[in-house]
């Protein structure tokens, strides 16, 4: 089968390759699917480069955390055979999602419906179920409150403001680029600034009446710097990425002088303090959010394996338009 693959970390444009190579074979508990779709998220390029929190266990390894494809094949275990045949969302392929095959455990695929295209099933995790538990699992984000977050413009930014609109809660968005500011408020932003009007707590008080209780940062840096400071007394911050990769400064007087805080948020350490019970719910969910078009993954370029260099590249511009996804 071919498989993207790297030996190295460095820039995902630099050290990707295409190769033909055996195609794995399912252990008991797992199943092979035949890959369809897989999105290029911040995390693969992470993963890639160096950066992120998991490592590969070996060379060469194979990027892509999901995806969407057709069971093909179960290597033992009730829940693969019941698996087999089916078409599903794959969270965390032991083999990696940006190949024609990938191996999966059985409890890490998600029947999905032919209602759901294959472009919006390739994403149906990361980015909804990240979006969902911030909002409403951590934060508790309650109707008539703002929120505010940085990189709004970004798949899950997108899916935060369309969240408010569903849960009734406000949203306050912060982009670079001016012209993201129509195209948001047409989403449903209540409010957009754009960060070279100005600081961006000044501009936070004059657009929401004061300060904000709720915050999300995926930037750090001068910018999340900036998202912390416009809390108000009491407010939550979360933050959940690191695109700057410069940290945030936080002044403790305020801190002390507000009650604020300021928490982590990484999504498999969530779903791992959940239950099995809460995940399948929340999962069909999310299923439901997809097929109504609630939530909806804008996608910006659509690539082929053999095109990966283009893709990677693509998904590393701050203006690419929303989710580059690898067609298999």
């Amino acid at each position: 089968m071919k498989a993207v693959q790297f030996d190295r970390h460095g820039s995902p444009a630099a050290v990707l390759t295409i190769r033909e190579i055996p195609t794995p074979s399912p252990g008991r508990g797992e199943v092979l699917v035949r890959m369809a779709a897989s999105p290029v998220n911040p995390s693969d390029l992470l993963y890639i480069a160096g950066n992120y929190t998991t490592k590969p266990e070996s060379y060469p390894a194979t990027p892509g955390f999901e995806g969407v494809g057709k069971v093909e094949a179960a290597g033992g275990g009730l829940l693969g055979m019941l698996r087999k045949g089916k078409r599903v969302a794959v969270l965390g392929a032991r083999t990696g999602c940006w190949a024609e095959y990938a191996v999966c455990s059985a409890r890490q695929v998600i029947p999905v419906s032919d209602d759901i295209p294959d472009e919006q099933a390739a994403g149906l995790f990361v980015n909804p179920v990240t979006a969902l538990a911030m909002t409403r699992d951590v934060l508790k984000v309650p109707a008539g409150a703002w929120l505010l977050q940085s990189a709004a413009g970004s798949s899950v930014g997108m899916m935060v403001i369309a969240l408010g609109k569903q849960a009734g809660f406000k949203t306050v968005n912060v982009v670079r680029r001016r012209e993201q500011a129509d195209e948001l408020k047409q989403l449903g932003a209540d409010a957009v600034i754009v960060e070279s009007d100005g600081p961006i707590p000044e501009q936070v008080a004059k657009a929401t009446g004061g300060g904000v209780g709720f915050a999300l940062d995926c930037v750090g840096g001068a910018t999340g710097s900036g998202v912390v400071k416009s809390l108000s007394a009491g407010g939550n911050a979360l933050l959940y990425g690191l695109l700057s990769g410069e940290p945030i400064a936080v002044d403790p007087r305020a801190m002390i002088s507000t009650g604020a805080t300021v928490q982590g948020f990484w999504l498999g350490e969530w779903v791992k303090r959940q239950g099995v019970m809460k995940m399948l719910g929340l999962l069909g969910e999310v299923k439901g959010l997809l097929r109504s078009g609630t939530l909806k993954a804008t996608i910006a370029g659509t690539y082929g394996l053999d095109q990966i260099k283009d893709a990677v590249t693509h998904a590393a511009k701050d203006a690419r338009g929303g989710k580059v996804l690898v067609k298999v």
